[in-house]
This record gives structure tokens, C-alpha cells and sequence, in this order.
């Protein structure tokens, strides 16, 4: 099993330098990068410095010479082959340099650094949450299939699934922070947050964390509660769980020895992917709540063309969902003592 991880671990490099490459190469290709972007913020300036008719005679010119674009593109590296600037890339990618954002030309990696820990703060309590209450749901749907029970459960989590997260998110902002006034609008935690007291700190995170967590929640509940359901109700009906009702065992002991652990199999399977997912978090809901993580540093990122920034985001998310399907065999070995790595 051991050899079996290593090549595996091996493998992670072919695959991060052709995740990392493809995008590289979109990076130059998309039109509104850093050069475009000092060139517009340029011709604005100029405009602005004159008046009248003006205005469209300075938008219409350039305003910067070749000889300062040649240096933009020597500066950025545009000026190199593909390639060549992608080798030269991940050389300080090796040695621990992201870059620096263009935007904002601050390191990248002081800038991700600053958002890990609230990304993280979320993902582990999605987790904690996702997988502390769809197991034992699940169970509870599939031994009590076709119940009350199970069809009034099965309409919250199906309905809940079709809405997305950030749509969501945005609702439950509109009820319960705009017209009940119940939770706050956005951010993690209020202005005078520093002088609160410890229980007060407490309940103003909680305040803040409850909508956010509710959001990132609801797309993973529905399907590990499905899939743990459907899974142990395949296990109940199988003849090995069937002899051993037969041969006096009680069901609630057939369920728990036998079926469940064969049941956990595929939500083993899925726990390394969501490996990533705890820190990147995502997108749109940090947007919407306005949450300074990881995701919404991506988002800004892509939106205004920081590419040094979706590039560092990118190396640790792909090593993160990499690591993770190692991680996922490696859960399904413990579980299922039938596999064997060779």
C-alpha cells in the first residue's frame, strides 16, 4: 500500500504542471489584463487632466509610449514565449514566491495568507455540520423509507438542493437581515468588535457565521444525506444482511455491524475532495456576505484580471483537491478492509 501512495503522490506533479499550464496559457490569451488595465487607468487620468472637446481627442490617443508598454511587458513577463514565462513561473512557485498581485502590489501569498484562517473557520464548520447530521439522517431516512418521515424530509432537502448556496444567501440576507433585522447584513464581525467582552464576542460571531453557514451548507447536505440513504438501503437488501435477520440477529444490530460500515464507503470517497472546498471556500457566497476569505479574494481577483493572485490561489487549490483524492483512498482502506493497494 505504501508503494501505491507513492506513485500516487508522484502523479501530482505531471498532473499541477497541467492544471497549472492550461491556465497560464488562458491568462494570455484573455483580453483585459494588467497592461490593458494601466493603459485605461492612464487614458482616464489624461481625460480627466483636460476639458471640453478635449476629452475625446485624449480618450481616442495612447497614452503611453511603445517604450514604456515594451517595459510593462518585460516587467510582467509578456514579453517572453508562453513557455519560457511559465517555466519561469514555477521556478518561483518552487521556491516559495507567488508573485505580486497586480492590483494591489502586495505579495500574493501575504494576501491568501491573511484569508486562510476564515476560510478555513467555515469549511471546518461545514464539515462538523454536513457530516454530523447527513449520516445519521441518512440512516434514519433508510430504515424509515417511504415514512412520513422520509417524505417530508425528502421535500425540505430536494428543495433546498435546487436553490443555490448564494441564492440563498441572498433570500435569507433579505428576510432576516433586511426586514426582521434578525442577523447582520455582512462581514464577519461588527466595527467595535475588539471592545467587546468574550461572551459578547461570542455572540457577535455567531451572528454574523449563522447565514454564511447556512449557505455553504446547503448544497453538500442534500447530497451526502441521498447518498448515505441510498447506499444503506442497497446494503439492507443485500442476502448477507438478509441471512443474518434470518439467522436471529435483530435489525437494528444488522443495520449498525453489517450494512452501515459498507455504507460509508462512498461517503469516504467523497470526504479527500471536499479537502479543497475547506479552505478555497466559495465565490459567490463570500460575495454575497461580503466575507474576506479566500473566496472572495478569488473572485476579485478574476474579475479585475489579477492573474499572479488566480494563479496563487490556484497552486494551493489544486495541490489541496490533489492531496485530498489521495486522502479519499486512503479513508476507503480504513473503512473497507476488502481493498488492497497494490
Amino acid at each position: 500500500m505504501i508503494a501505491y501512495f507513492i506513485r500516487r503522490l508522484l502523479l501530482v506533479i505531471p498532473t499541477f504542471i497541467g492544471i497549472t499550464i492550461m491556465v497560464f496559457a488562458i491568462t494570455r490569451f484573455v483580453p483585459g489584463g494588467p497592461i490593458e488595465r494601466i493603459i485605461a487607468d492612464a487614458r482616464q487620468m489624461q481625460s480627466m487632466g483636460q476639458g471640453g472637446a478635449g476629452d475625446s481627442v485624449a480618450g481616442a490617443g495612447q497614452p503611453l509610449s511603445e517604450e514604456q508598454i515594451e517595459r510593462l511587458k518585460q516587467y510582467y513577463g509578456f514579453d517572453k514565449p508562453i513557455l519560457e514565462s511559465y517555466f519561469s513561473w514555477l521556478v518561483k512557485v518552487l521556491k516559495g514566491d507567488l508573485g505580486r498581485s497586480t492590483r494591489y502590489y502586495d505579495p500574493v501569498w501575504e494576501m491568501i495568507r491573511e484569508r486562510i484562517p476564515i476560510s478555513l473557520y467555515f469549511g471546518v464548520l461545514t464539515m462538523i455540520i454536513v457530516y454530523g447530521v447527513c449520516i445519521p439522517l441518512g440512516i434514519a431516512k433508510a430504515v424509515r423509507h417511504r415514512s412520513g418521515f422520509d417524505n417530508i424530509s425528502s421535500i425540505l432537502i430536494f428543495t433546498g438542493y435546487a436553490i443555490p448556496g448564494w441564492v440563498a444567501g441572498v433570500m435569507m440576507l433579505v428576510v432576516f437581515a433586511s426586514w426582521i433585522d434578525l442577523f447582520p447584513l455582512g462581514g464577519l464581525v461588527s466595527e467595535g468588535f475588539a471592545d467587546l467582552s468574550f461572551i459578547e464576542k461570542a455572540g457577535d460571531l455567531f451572528r454574523h457565521t449563522m447565514l454564511p453557514l447556512l449557505s455553504y451548507v446547503l448544497g453538500s447536505f442534500t447530497v451526502m444525506t441521498l447518498l448515505m440513504k441510498n447506499t444503506l438501503m442497497d446494503n439492507l437488501s443485500s442476502d448477507y444482511v438478509r441471512t443474518a435477520i434470518a439467522k436471529g440477529l435483530s435489525f437494528k444490530k444488522a443495520v449498525f455491524r453489517h450494512a452501515l460500515q459498507n455504507s460509508l464507503i462512498p461517503i469516504a470517497t467523497h470526504f479527500g475532495n471536499n479537502v479543497s472546498i475547506i479552505l478555497t471556500g466559495s465565490f459567490l457566497i463570500e460575495k454575497v456576505f461580503n466575507i474576506n476569505g479566500m473566496g472572495l479574494l478569488g473572485y476579485e481577483s478574476v474579475v479585475d484580471r489579477d492573474y499572479p493572485v488566480v494563479m496563487g490561489i490556484l497552486v494551493i487549490s489544486s495541490l489541496l483537491f490533489m492531496l485530498g483524492n489521495i486522502l479519499s483512498d486512503l479513508c476507503v482502506a480504513l473503512v473497507d478492509p476488502r481493498v488492497r493497494f497494490k
